[in-house]
């Protein structure tokens, strides 16, 4: 029996279970909300406000605390520089965790755990968003315009509209091979 036995076990061993913890913590002070079970958002959530609490405190000590748990230089940069500097008036209550609903593969309730500042989160997923691309329409190529430069007498060769590594022909020339000898 488990008696006095905190935290969750998630069906890991201790490393396992350590790596998952540091991760999830990790995508959390770098993405600003992530989403997983329910489960182990209860069990990072302690952990992630903990490491918040050391950027708060911003001397070197809580630095090599955070970056022993975290392992990663750029997001304990991350949350030393950006993340804490948020949350330097609030004494704690810094994440939450918001039910979403199963998940449809097996059933597992799903939640968001995030920041409870807003416009950082926003600010982050907007950041992670890509620009829609904008397809242009080709150019119709008139007949007129195709035959006013087939008979001018040149060969090809230094025009300045051809590609360089291609023969008369346009296929594409083989680069010399370095290893061999002439």
């Amino acid at each position: 029996m488990r008696h006095a036995r905190t935290g969750k076990k998630l069906g890991r061993d201790s490393a396992h279970r350590k790596a998952l913890y540091s991760n999830l913590a990790g995508a959390l002070i770098e993405h600003g909300r992530i989403r997983t079970t329910v489960t182990k958002a209860k069990a990072v959530k302690p952990l992630a406000e903990q490491m918040i609490t050391l950027g708060r405190r911003g001397d070197l000590h809580a630095r090599r605390q955070a970056t022993s748990f975290l392992r990663s230089r750029d997001v304990v940069h991350k949350l030393f520089a950006e993340v804490a500097p948020l949350f330097k008036d609030r004494p704690g209550g810094y994440t939450r965790i918001v039910k979403i609903g199963p998940r449809p593969g097996d059933s597992a309730e799903m939640a968001y755990l995030e920041l409870v500042d807003e416009e950082y989160v926003e600010r982050e997923r907007e950041a992670r968003t890509p620009e829609p691309v904008v397809v242009a329409e080709p150019e119709e190529v008139s007949d007129a315009g195709a035959d006013e430069g087939a008979d001018d007498g040149d060969d090809g060769a230094g025009d300045a509209d051809e590609p360089e590594g291609l023969d008369e022909a346009g296929v594409e020339e083989a680069p010399a091979d370095p290893r061999k000898t002439d």
